[in-house]
């Protein structure tokens, strides 16, 4: 029987490095792997659908689903996942002093549906009763210009959303004081660099978000593996095939990872980070599947709807193929 052949794009992270070297396979396919970052990534699955399994935002997957227009059934192998208090990034000289002196702020960001900065929203709102309409939103590259969001955007009115001026980005505007903070995954070149009156505004922030998880339960999930709509309807083996793949893939990672007489990663503890993260977290720390994470994704399709960019709520098996939410058993 002829197997199928099927392009794959997603981060060569250590969970996803044996679909890459061929260690583990997705029964029934020969696998073509694309190595590319999540923003190259987002770009050509939400803009041309151009990958037959793909990486893709939990955020925009959520309200392409919510408005009918998604080209991609989910699969809960959640790729990525951060805690984001690491991403808040401000002007030192603003009277900044907590997450609510950022009310009424201008802060920037690279996208208002970025999944990164739906969380850094729900904090806000949860933990320090900030609201998203309570805050003027900037959008635009973090370091180069033109940059906009990936699946077409309209907010309500009440949310002040404007593209920052042609020519601008978000590091330059930070550093010269026309951003009050910017939030963002990734470090900004001006605070990496140094710039006079940036810092972030947690710069203890392992401290903060253990306390945070301590208090939430939340590891706030980023990304999940798309696979093209087409292909599903075709193929309906296909979403527990690949579901069943990134999960072997993950496996093999954590036990490298544990490996004390060979380090698998470039740092000098990973092994007592490993200890740590299971110790905080659980056992199964960066756990794939619907049921160990329903309270944090229900509490995202909240977020997603209260920040203006779900045109509805939808309901949490919509994000994913039905075979997925009930996997057999031994």
């Amino acid at each position: 029987m002829t197997k199928l052949v099927l392009s794959l794009a997603t981060s060569p992270y250590d969970r996803t490095a044996g679909l890459f070297d061929g260690r583990i396979r997705v029964e029934g396919c020969d696998i073509v792997p694309v190595a590319l970052s999540p923003e190259e990534t987002f770009h050509r699955a939400f803009k041309h659908a151009e990958f037959d399994i793909t990486e893709i935002s939990l955020s925009s997957h959520t309200l392409t689903v919510a408005r009918g227009t998604s080209a991609y059934v989910g699969i809960p192998a959640f790729t990525s996942r951060a805690f984001r208090h690491s991403g808040i990034y401000i002007r030192t000289d603003r009277g900044i002093a907590s997450p609510a002196d950022l009310r009424g702020k201008t802060i920037g960001l690279p996208e208002y549906q970025q999944t990164a900065n739906v969380w850094i929203r729900a904090l806000l709102k949860d933990e320090y009763g900030v609201g998203a309409d309570e805050i003027r939103w900037r959008v635009g590259g973090i370091e180069q210009p033109g940059r906009g969001e990936r699946a077409p955007l309209t907010l309500p009115p009440a949310i002040d959303y404007q593209p920052v001026p042609a020519g601008g980005t978000l590091s330059q505007m930070l550093r010269d004081g026309d951003l009050d903070a910017v939030f963002s995954p990734k470090e900004p070149s001006c605070f990496s660099q140094g710039a006079p009156h940036v810092d972030r505004l947690f710069p203890d922030y392992q401290g903060v978000e253990e306390d945070y998880f301590r208090r939430t339960g939340i590891f706030p999930i980023m990304h999940l593996v798309g696979i093209r709509r087409a292909l599903v309807e075709q193929h309906p083996w296909l979403p527990v095939s690949v579901l069943k793949a990134f999960s072997a893939a993950k496996k093999l990672a954590l036990e490298e990872l544990g490996l004390i007489g060979h380090l698998a990663v470039t740092l000098p503890w990973p092994v007592a980070a490993l200890t740590h993260a299971r110790k905080l977290i659980g056992e199964d720390f960066w756990s794939y599947g619907v049921a160990p994470n329903r309270a944090q994704l229900e509490a995202f399709l909240d977020h997603s709807v209260e920040q203006g960019l779900s045109v509805r709520r939808v309901a949490l098996e919509e994000l994913f193929a039905p075979s997925v939410l009930d996997m057999s058993r031994l």
